[in-house]
């Protein structure tokens, strides 16, 4: 069975485990003010042992869309703790008991914590991300994976390709936090698209290495995915060769190349 996680950082301690089958929980805390949130609430009863493991005292929750395996705990786990559940303003009535609604350029905070929320549609036109500049760490819902990116479920690639770049101007050691466990399906895929890659090899190593100790490579960090996941690396020639395409092709294009092959993959 795969365990959780811990990290601690600058000012925060987060710890993440796994919910439904391939489902991220996460919990963040604030270290001085003890301010805990939840990115999504996937299923309750998880997120409820992890408060429960840690002693943690949940605040808030902070969701990043409004599809039902990111939303469909939040009921109990706010009637067992009474979290503030802050929710995209685009998501309407889809995420329940919603306390405040966000929006591209606002601020959240979680004690002393303080976010920058993005607009990241492409997986849906709802989607947000919420970036903890202080704290190097962004979580990214279903927007960005390690080695992976989200499926274009509304609106064009392109719309996703323009989210995916935001993440590409983050420094290397930002922690990155995704909504699921699916790196040794897209190790698969990145290696197929890419088999040059020697980074990407050795993280592909490293992913089953952690899956066979029990494990998840969840956070990654902005620079092993910029060297390693090539919907970040669309620009590479390569990879525009990998699709039939001509090298110099716009990275946008050889994005939504690699995404339809990903999809048949």
């Amino acid at each position: 069975m795969t365990s959780a996680n811990s990290a601690t950082g600058p000012r925060c301690e987060i710890r993440t485990f796994l919910c439904r089958s391939d489902n991220i929980g996460v919990l963040i805390r604030d270290s001085a003010t003890g301010a805990c949130a939840a990115i999504d609430v996937p299923e309750a009863g998880p997120v409820l042992k992890a408060l429960d493991e840690t002693g943690w005292t949940l605040t808030d929750i902070l969701v990043t869309h409004r599809h039902g395996d990111h939303v469909e705990g939040i009921p109990e786990v706010k009637r067992r703790t009474g979290a503030r559940v802050t929710a995209p303003l685009k998501a309407g009535a889809a995420v329940p008991e919603v306390d405040v609604t966000v929006s591209e350029g606002d601020v959240v905070r979680v004690g002393d914590l303080a976010a920058q929320v993005w607009e990241t549609p492409g997986h849906c036109a709802d989607h947000v991300t919420y970036w903890f500049e202080a704290a190097g760490v962004v979580f990214a819902g279903d927007t960005l994976f390690t080695l992976g990116c989200g499926r274009v479920m509304e609106d064009e690639p392109a719309t996703l390709w323009r989210s995916l770049e935001r993440f590409r101007a983050l420094p290397d050691a930002a922690a990155v936090y995704s909504g699921h466990d699916y790196v040794l399906a897209n190790a698969r895929f990145a290696r197929a698209a890419e088999p040059g890659n020697g980074a990407l090899a050795a993280r592909a190593a490293e992913a089953e290495r952690a899956k066979a100790e029990g494990h998840f490579l969840i956070p990654s960090t902005m620079g092993a995915e910029r060297a390693t996941n090539p919907f970040l690396r669309a620009g590479e020639p390569d990879l525009a060769q990998a699709v039939n395409l001509p090298p110099g092709s716009p990275s946008s294009v050889v994005f939504t190349a690699l995404r339809a092959w990903k999809n048949r993959f």
